[in-house]
């Protein structure tokens, strides 16, 4: 799994992106993907799969920490 921070996510809209730890690469997040209810500063980790345009979060759980 992938692990990384949420950049921005509107609860509304239903999507966000994550910033990826290692790669410092946006990855678009939509609300079908996540796992737990996130917010933005929530570090995640995260399975990642190829949408129509680019890489999409999926698996998406908080960091318990």
């Amino acid at each position: 799994m992938k692990t990384g921070k949420v950049k921005f996510f509107n609860e509304n809209k239903g999507f966000g992106f994550i910033l990826e730890d290692e790669s410092k690469e946006e990855i678009f997040v939509h609300s079908s993907g996540l796992v737990d209810k996130v917010r933005e500063n929530d570090e995640v980790e995260y399975d990642t799969t190829q949408g129509r345009n680019g890489l999409n979060a999926i698996n998406v759980k908080k960091v318990q920490e």
